[in-house]
């Protein structure tokens, strides 16, 4: 029996920078999460994703992620997915980090 088909988001590193992005139902790509496109058909996935490759002068790595729908949007189902948006643990790079510290 085939396994029933989990939402998904389109996420990529953004080829200049390399922060985290997602694909926009209108095809724009996000830094935030909660503005992906939560897609629950596997062709349609598919065919996003295939979209988002053609995409190399913009995005690396497109791949199909597992979502959920939250309250504000897609949320991620694994850990992985989780820490990828919040960015590395270290607060002196990461997207955690509130103010900007001195460097020395």
């Amino acid at each position: 029996m085939a396994r029933a088909f989990t939402p998904k988001v389109v996420t990529a590193n953004d080829l200049l920078d390399g922060d985290v992005i997602y694909q926009t139902a209108d095809d724009r790509w996000s830094r935030v999460l909660s503005e992906a496109e939560l897609i629950t058909d596997e062709a349609h996935a598919q065919l996003r994703l295939l979209d988002a490759s053609r995409q190399a002068a913009r995005v690396v790595g497109a791949y199909l992620a597992d979502a959920r729908p939250g309250p504000n949007g897609p949320e991620p189902v694994h850990f992985r997915e989780d820490f990828r948006r919040t960015g590395p643990s270290n607060y002196a790079h990461g997207k955690q980090e509130t103010s900007p510290q001195p460097r020395t």
